[in-house]
């Protein structure tokens, strides 16, 4: 009878532990590098990877992790693998989905003809699980050699919502109409609020298109987040208009260059965030307003143990 075997790159490993159960088994990768800085990687006890299905935990928010991770997940089909799963809970280049003026150039285009590239196991095609990815159309880059999954964290954010004082009070907002497009059905019986956002050079404009937030415990719903910007200035129409609490969640809290710092001395009530991205939620560490939820019960229960 094949068993799960569980794979994770080292951002990751933490995760993986925490899935240990029946039918589950974690495993090891040996992640050193030669003096070159290139990898040396060695996976342990490799035999038990034939006939078996494995899963692979990978992490690329830094860049620099990319080759080492596409190496070991190429390497799984070629040593029997009865089937693959790799969980890329952020697919980093998702942001630069499409071209505005010639020659910009779609990484998230590139980043997925790399995935394309893996190998077949003895079932067919590789899963790719993806939560929230940021546009919806990009798991049409993916050729057939892999199967995208797309999968959604919204359900940890709701089980929050009902926990919270005053749940009727909660009202959605969207920080622009792609954010509404992605996620308003995950909130039926919800008021939810529209904002509206107009670049001006480095500024951002934000405006409330549809919705009155006034009285209302206001929570901000995207897939990501960067420096902010945009989140902050949500925040800041919401709380002019009468809201009496705001709150956010983004699946994927990337926070570059330590921009997380901004939120410290905020006014939002609560951050809810996912570990998708570890090197963020180190960062982190529990600091007010961020709350963690973590995303590793959803992935063994309904990726590791029902798939």
């Amino acid at each position: 009878m094949a068993i799960k075997l569980v794979y994770a790159c080292q951002a990751m490993q933490t995760m993986a532990n925490s899935m240990e159960g029946t039918g589950v088994h974690i495993r090891q990768i040996n992640w050193k590098t030669f003096r070159d800085g290139y990898p040396d990687l060695i996976i342990p006890d490799v035999h038990e990877i034939r006939g078996n299905d494995v899963v692979f935990l990978a992490s690329m928010e830094n860049p620099r992790n990319i080759f080492e991770q596409l190496s070991v997940i190429y390497a799984m089909p070629r040593y029997g693998a009865r089937s693959l799963t790799i969980v890329l809970p952020y697919f980093p280049t998702a942001t630069k989905d499409r071209v505005d003026e010639e020659g910009e150039i779609v990484t998230a285009k590139t980043l997925a003809r790399m995935f394309s590239a893996t190998p077949l196991s003895m079932h067919g095609p590789a899963r790719l699980v993806i939560f929230d990815i940021h546009a919806l159309q990009e798991r049409f880059y993916f050729d057939d050699t892999v199967v995208p999954h797309m999968a959604s964290a919204i359900h940890l954010l709701k089980e929050q919502l009902a926990l919270q004082d005053g749940p009727d009070d909660i009202a959605i907002a969207f920080p622009d109409e792609g954010a509404w497009k992605r996620f308003h059905r995950f909130f039926e019986g919800y008021p939810q609020i529209i904002c509206h956002k107009v670049r001006q050079g480095d500024k951002r404009i934000v405006t409330i298109k549809e919705g009155d937030p006034r009285d209302c415990h206001v929570v901000i719903v995207d897939d990501l987040v960067m420096t902010g910007g945009t989140l902050d200035e949500c925040t800041k129409v919401c709380f002019a208009a009468g809201a009496k609490k705001v709150s956010a969640f983004v699946t994927h809290a990337v926070f570059p260059q330590e921009s997380w710092k901004h939120f410290v001395k905020d006014k939002l009530d609560n951050f809810w965030i996912t570990d998708s991205c570890p090197d963020t939620v180190r960062a982190i560490n529990h600091v007010h307003p961020f709350k963690l939820l973590p995303l590793a019960d959803t992935i063994r229960r309904d990726i590791l143990i029902t798939s």
